[in-house]
């Protein structure tokens, strides 16, 4: 099975080396020195990984080939895959692999249905589940701890306790010092509208 473990970046100094986006939890085993890595487009690739380093908290990369700027910036926004045996887990048991995710169903504690895992987004700050509705809208479920309780791979589902107004926006509490602070009178009426409509 291919996985995407990372897209390039931009080119780094002259000799060649670029920064890399991570897309895996375990960079060091997939972006390590001598590991050959398929390519999108294929026609950039493959290429082998010859050096590897950790500069200004980026992992910036060299492949066996690319020795000048040119080169690199000619590499840009290329994805990188691996080849992964689809049995082979994560060395950390609270890690997924995407392709484990994918199709999960997403439900809330209590059981209800949510939707289906379709597509794991990979941000700076946190990893997004994209979840298609019943209805074909699609929600982005923030991959943390405090809302993704459980991953049953055996069961195929995500539990999640999500917060007021994630899944439905009509529940979302908006929080003013104001209308505390006024009490009743009448901002207090203006405000009972807004639930009504809710």
């Amino acid at each position: 099975m291919q996985l995407v473990v990372a897209r390039i970046g931009r080119a780094h100094g002259i000799k060649g080396e670029v920064t890399v986006e991570v897309r895996t939890d375990e960079p060091e085993l997939r972006l390590g020195p001598g590991a050959v890595l398929a390519t999108e487009p294929a026609a950039t690739g493959p290429l082998t990984i010859e050096t590897g380093r950790v500069h200004s908290g980026r992992l910036l990369l060299r492949f066996e080939g690319v020795g000048d700027r040119t080169g690199a910036e000619a590499l840009r926004n290329t994805l990188l895959i691996a080849e992964v045996d689809p049995e082979e887990l994560p060395e950390d048991e609270d890690e997924f692999y995407d392709h484990q995710l994918i199709d999960l169903d997403v439900v809330l504690a209590d059981g209800t249905a949510i939707g289906r895992i379709t597509e794991i987004s990979h941000l700076p700050s946190q990893d997004l589940f994209i979840v298609e509705r019943p209805d074909g809208s699609e929600v982005m479920i923030p991959f943390v701890e405090e809302i993704v309780t459980e991953i049953d791979l055996e069961e195929q589902r995500a539990v999640i306790t999500p917060p007021p107004g994630l899944i439905d926006e009509s529940e979302a509490v908006i929080a003013s010092s104001r209308d505390e602070e006024t009490g009743d009178g009448a901002s207090g009426d203006t405000d009972e509208a807004p639930k009504g409509d809710a």
